[in-house]
């Protein structure tokens, strides 16, 4: 069965409800449409979830006590408060990063700096601007004309702002006091130029940028947008001394956003409404998360597998490598990217900013997570507020999904070996 025909099943399939809406929720009034209501079933169901109610960070030490214990808790053997349990179903959900902390209390307004002016730079300066996620914007460059034409760019903008305040220079003093610093500042790939010879080239370039921004910052966020990003966030968590919920790579993020966009536009759905990840590398050896991919509620493959609707992992295959291979056709076509990512890692500080506490697939150290033993920085399902990242959402993997992400683990932890950068 060929792609299109594949998720044209799905979608009959999907869309259809046995269950009439008086059944499902008698209270209230329906239409007649089978998607919306079996959409609406499934939200009133997820929406009596004991996991989405408020935790209690008190309660966390007995989850963290009852599990040392191994004796799991359900509520079928316990005689605890729903809120109790809703604590342990939720602690269970994540696992705390290490140092947690958060990084300094925001002030009335927020600093953002953004190092690096290109086209990725300026994309994601200008996206913080229209969604109001800042006070104040400092942009660094060594390029000290391009960096003050884009400076008063921006600042002829001001009767189209809010009062946002818009700063430049080259001396990195202008970034003081800042709450996140994006890094997007790096070395291109020249033509024959291997993939160690270019780390070796961003490496230098971020021994003149890390420390200079924790040092005007020190109590700042490092978001790291530069590529290769997994090292080079690991590299920055180096250089800088911070504790590792403080810096942050934006990783698969756009890679996630791309492959909900592909599920969504073969079932004509939102892609709101799609969850779904690309995780591990930024890169060739990223791992798509189809076990665990869900539309308003209903995972896909097990879907498929239910109504027997015969696919091919060819065809699964295919999309994610029409994900991976994103942003070479946009290259191909207009010379580089730009919107995309601009909106991805402004979604990034937009969370950590107003404390959303939403999860990311972004580059975190990786160590302890899925059998992964080296010191690594790639892309996890990530919750994220003003401490940075919060914690990583312990998604259930396949065996082959594990192993796959354990590869990627090593061909990320090699590069490094041979960098002597470890």
């Amino acid at each position: 069965m060929n792609n299109m025909a594949v998720f044209a099943s799905l979608e009959n399939c999907f869309c259809s409800s046995t269950r009439s809406p008086a059944e499902c929720i008698p209270s209230i009034p329906f239409n007649s449409n089978p998607l919306q209501t079996q959409l609406l079933c499934n939200k009133f169901s997820i929406r009596q979830s004991a996991w989405l109610k408020p935790r209690d960070p008190k309660g966390l030490r007995i989850v963290a006590a009852s599990s040392a214990s191994g004796k799991p808790t359900t509520p079928e053997t316990t005689s605890k408060p729903p809120a109790t349990l809703a604590v342990e179903i939720a602690d269970v959900f994540f696992k705390t990063t290490q140092s947690a902390r958060p990084s300094s209390q925001l002030r009335r307004g927020t600093k953002i700096t953004v190092v690096g002016v290109g086209n990725v730079g300026m994309a994601i300066a200008q996206t913080i601007l229209t969604q109001e996620l800042t006070t104040e914007l400092a942009l660094v460059d060594i390029q000290a004309d391009k960096l003050r034409g884009e400076m008063l760019d921006l600042q002829h903008a001001a009767a189209f702002l809010t009062g946002t305040k818009i700063v430049a220079d080259t001396d990195y003093a202008v970034t003081a006091g800042s709450d996140i610093c994006v890094i997007t500042a790096g070395a291109r790939q020249r033509e024959g130029e291997s993939r160690l010879d270019l780390v070796e080239r961003n490496l230098h370039l971020f021994k003149s940028i890390v420390p200079q921004l924790v040092k005007h910052s020190p109590d700042a966020i490092l978001l790291v947008v530069s590529n290769p990003v997994d090292i080079l966030t690991h590299i920055a968590w180096k250089l800088s001394g911070l504790p590792s919920n403080r810096v942050l790579g934006s990783g698969t993020n756009l890679d996630s956003s791309r492959f909900r966009f592909l599920i969504a536009d073969h079932l004509d759905v939102n892609a709101q409404d799609v969850q779904a990840y690309i995780i591990g590398e930024h890169g060739d050896s990223s791992v798509a998360l189809w076990s665990s991919i869900s539309v308003g509620g209903v995972p896909v493959v097990s879907l498929l597998e239910k109504e027997q609707i015969p696919y091919e992992k060819e065809t699964l295959e295919n999309i994610h490598r029409v994900v991976v291979n994103g942003a070479y056709e946009v290259i191909k076509l207009k010379g580089y990217t730009s919107w995309a990512i601009g909106y991805s890692a402004a979604s990034l500080v937009k969370s950590i900013v107003r404390n959303q506490k939403r999860i990311h697939p972004v580059s975190v150290l990786a160590k302890g997570f899925h059998g992964i033993e080296d010191d690594v920085f790639l892309s996890l399902p990530a919750q994220l507020g003003t401490a940075g990242v919060l914690g990583v959402a312990n998604i259930p993997l396949t065996g082959e999904e594990t192993q796959r992400l354990n590869l990627s683990a090593k061909a990320i932890f090699a590069v490094q070996n041979q960098l002597g950068f470890v």
